[in-house]
């Protein structure tokens, strides 16, 4: 049971926005459903194209996805305006009718909502990209810097800190379009996985120091997959490491029947008899080199390891793995 609510908002009466409506069809898009096809997220996605996103609207609808029933996961996504009132130091994302005196949803009444959710919700993600996002955590009233006040599971991340702004690109926020190469696997784990703070460490390395810098708070006490892509690495390929490896320093013998190669080899090689079983081990050893599990010993590649008839190890992320498949974790 997981539902998500997806808002975006370009027709602004004074000041028109123009990609946001673009950015929550693409993140409903992807959010629906996993790399392979399989259902994800139940999703109801607002967008100015289709109806009017004003404040009432905007409150209804936050209010439904918090309130809604049980589910393991419930995510709001929001691309718009944003604002901070600066006579009541609150932040808001802004409506499509929003004004001075109603500017839209409070961002503490929409943590305040995902707070209570807990546990009817067990994890709540808040995804914002609109100017001065950074604010949400945030108490109204209480002076800048103050503690955040985030209830259990509740996870946020936003395009800018308080002060910053959001921007847009050709045909998306500049933070969403990360966030989309994000979502379609572009921060995901060996197994797949893509999580809140995966996405944040993502978009991080990709904006630079003097971009707009995004926001990630978080209070859980275990990671959220927002959405699954292909395993890097098979699962059962993963589950073997222990086999091959008995413990964390063991290293793999390797020789040329390993290498199915006959053509580029040494010719003193040539006549050495290739093991089928022992190609299909290499091969899996080299896709675990690929994605950093395995690295060759006394040899710059995993090809001349075996040619040169040395081995491999595990890496430490390697040793983290093996260790996962030992205590039958994958």
């Amino acid at each position: 049971m997981k539902r998500a609510l997806v808002i975006g908002i370009d027709d602004y009466p004074s000041s028109p926005l123009r990609g946001c409506v673009n950015d929550a069809t693409a993140i409903s898009q992807l959010l629906e459903t996993n790399g392979d096809g399989s259902p994800n997220f139940s999703l109801r996605t607002l967008t100015s194209n289709d109806i009017e996103v004003g404040n009432a609207a905007l409150q209804q609808a936050v209010s439904e996805l918090f309130k809604g029933g049980e589910a393991e996961t419930a995510l709001l996504y929001f691309a718009g305006h944003g604002i901070i009132n600066p006579e009541t130091n609150a932040g808001y994302i802004v409506g499509s009718d929003g004004r001075r005196g109603a500017w839209g949803m409070s961002l503490s009444e929409i943590l305040g909502l995902a707070n209570d959710a807990h546990p009817k919700i067990r994890s709540t993600v808040i995804i914002l990209d609109c100017c001065h996002s950074g604010y949400a955590g945030e108490v109204a009233g209480l002076p800048t810097g103050s503690p955040s006040v985030i209830g259990t599971g509740v996870t946020i991340l936003t395009a800018s800190h308080r002060e910053g702004t959001a921007e847009d690109g050709q045909r998306h926020g500049v933070f969403t379009d990360i966030l989309l190469d994000g979502l379609q696997g572009g921060c995901s784990d060996i197994r797949g996985n893509i999580t809140p703070a995966s996405l944040y460490s993502h978009v991080d390395q990709t904006l630079g120091a003097w971009e707009q810098r995004p926001i990630y708070k978080a209070n859980v006490q275990s990671f959220v997959t927002l959405r699954q892509v292909e395993p890097k690495i098979p699962f059962d390929v993963l589950r073997r490491l222990p086999s091959y490896f008995p413990d964390r320093a063991s290293v793999f013998a390797l020789d040329p029947s390993f290498e199915p190669d006959r053509v580029n080899v040494p010719e003193e090689f040539r006549n050495v008899p290739v093991n089928d079983g022992n190609v299909r081990i290499f091969k899996e050893l080299q896709k675990c080199n690929r994605h950093g599990l395995v690295m060759p010993v006394d040899a710059e590649h995993m090809y001349y390891a075996a040619i040169q008839s040395t081995g491999c190890k595990l890496t430490a992320l390697g040793a983290h793995y093996r260790k996962l498949a030992e205590m039958k974790r994958l």
